[in-house]
């Protein structure tokens, strides 16, 4: 009786052995502990490389290109991990981002170009199709083509169909060529470290991947701040690009791209929507989102073009600000959408968007520039719908133009409000075409209208336009040439001495209602 008080109970296993039961807990226990060991033989998933454990100083004066990449090649080999620079002033050349890994420059921290351009990666091999086959139809100034003409040879710059800003990505200082799943984030500063336009850029990305770019300051840029070429599921956030000298943001053949809650003050465009040929063949920009951005510029706000070889498709820009610079000329335009290289721009919603000082409010161009292609035929510009703009202090009237045989279709203007400055003068209906030219809000010169131009257009519909002139114009509030399917509803402007306010010409299924004109019995003719 007693031996069996102390006998352990049992289990009896299929092929007939009995097990004690406190045999079989301390087997799972063991299993249990190796499962665990095994786990703990893998390297941290979220492991931080600090650059300065790779040999980084942070001086100012020396450069950390090497210990800087080193870090970025460790952070590679684990998955998810952080290459963190500390606080400190780090000089460097280009660095080349790898897949799954996240760049952080925590505040305090400086990553600051170097100053010798042989630092930097030279200008890659564009591809064949990106080699102009005619004569090229962009300039540099003498000093940008001497500089890159003695580093990576004059053929480089003579040969692209798009300039060299545009086609080439390698010449910068954070580089991500084929990459996914990587960040660039912190509340630290990137410097371009120059004074003028010509130099590397300070971001740029060829054919990534999820992306994320979040929270750093960039300044002194001598090229594009940031350039996404071939990039898809781009997240740009919270960034503030100051005293850039060429553009701020340029999505080009970029695909489900969101830039929202940015400060940009540029010289060039602010955010400029690219379809070029620098990938070779021709692609499409589609699925972009700008929302909730201040952008001071000298030259365009939000601008699609010049580069319009590809098409522009899905495309939104909202609750923006567009100001003038502290210094400097005013901005050519707030809003510029252009497609002369035969691409499509298609599906565009322009909405809440306030401007102040810029000279011309909205600008729209449909050309025939033709560059990459061997024979020249416009694009087309259809689907588009401007609502809610509020421009006070413009210098010129905003302008609608397509091209005879190819007009600008289905385009919806409304709740624009204008405070112009007039003091223009009229000088008659001719404008002329200028299709194979460079496009640009002042390329026509002073336009017959001090508020809104259209001409070439098919489908236009105009609702509660206002326009407050604040010095006398002898020129008519709006002109329509060679416009079909005109529909205003509720146009209200000053008179325009001894011009009516509005003026239509060639044009073809016209109603306009519910409009007013200030001293000025006479409110439409048609010409």
């Amino acid at each position: 009786m007693r031996r069996a008080l102390f006998r352990l109970p049992r289990v009896r296993i299929r092929a007939g052995f009995a097990v004690e039961i406190p045999t079989v807990a301390l087997l799972v226990c063991l299993l249990c502990l190796a499962s665990v060991y095994r786990l703990n033989l893998r390297p941290a998933p979220c492991s931080v490389c600090n650059v300065r454990d790779f040999g980084a100083k942070g001086d100012g004066v020396n450069p950390d290109t090497g210990a800087i990449q080193a870090a970025i090649d460790a952070a590679s080999e684990r998955r998810g991990a952080v290459v963190l620079l500390p606080p400190g002033r780090y000089v460097s050349g280009t660095l080349h981002l790898r897949s799954n890994i996240s760049l952080r420059i925590s505040k305090g921290a400086i990553l600051v170009a170097s100053p010798h351009d042989g630092d930097f990666d030279p200008y890659e091999t564009p591809p064949s199709g990106s080699i102009s086959r005619g004569p090229i139809s962009w300039t540099f100034a003498d000093k940008f083509r001497h500089r890159a003409a003695s580093l990576y040879g004059a053929w480089l710059l003579h040969a692209t169909v798009d300039n060299p800003d545009t086609t080439y990505t390698h010449y910068s200082l954070i580089l991500g060529d084929h990459v996914s799943n990587i960040a660039i984030e912190g509340f630290g500063v990137i410097d371009g470290n120059r004074v003028m336009r010509g130099g590397p850029k300070l971001i740029a990305l060829r054919n990534c991947r999820q992306v994320l770019i979040r929270g750093l300051t960039l300044r002194n840029a001598p090229s594009y701040n940031v350039s996404l070429l071939g990039s898809e599921h781009v997240d740009i956030d919270n960034l503030r690009i100051l005293n850039g000298y060429a553009d701020g943001i340029d999505p080009d053949n970029s695909r489900f791209v969101r830039i929202a809650g940015c400060y940009i003050d540029t010289w060039d465009d602010a955010i400029c929507a690219k379809a070029s040929l620098a990938l070779g063949r021709r692609l499409a920009t589609v699925n972009l989102v700008v929302t909730n951005c201040i952008l001071r510029t000298s030259n365009n706000g939000l601008k699609f073009g010049t580069e319009s070889e590809g098409d522009l498709r899905n495309a939104r820009f909202t609750n923006c600000l567009i100001l003038r610079r502290d210094r400097g000329r005013a901005p050519i335009s707030g809003v510029a959408i252009e497609s002369v290289d035969g691409g499509t721009v298609e599906h565009l919603v322009v909405s809440n968007v306030a401007m102040l000082g810029v000279r011309t409010p909205i600008f729209l161009r449909l050309g025939n520039r033709g560059r990459g292609t061997i024979e020249r035929i416009p694009g087309q510009m259809r689907g588009i719908e401007i609502r809610n703009v509020v421009a006070l202090d413009a210098m010129r009237p905003s302008s609608i133009n397509g091209l005879p045989g190819f007009p600008i279709r289905d385009l919806t203007l409304a709740n624009i409000t204008v405070a112009d400055a007039g003091t223009g003068r009229f000088a008659g209906l001719a404008v002329p075409e200028l299709a194979e030219s460079y496009p640009y809000a002042g390329m026509f010169g002073m336009l017959p209208a001090y508020s809104l131009y259209a001409r070439h257009v098919q489908r236009l519909s105009i609702s509660n336009w206002r326009d407050r002139r604040e010095l006398p114009d002898p020129r008519p509030a709006a002109v329509f040439d060679a416009v079909s399917n005109l529909r205003v509803r509720g146009f209200h402007a000053a008179g325009a001495g001894r011009h009516p306010p509005i003026i239509l010409r060639d044009v073809s299924r016209a109603l306009i209602e519910g409009s007013s004109a200030d001293r000025n019995p006479a409110s439409v003719t048609s010409d």
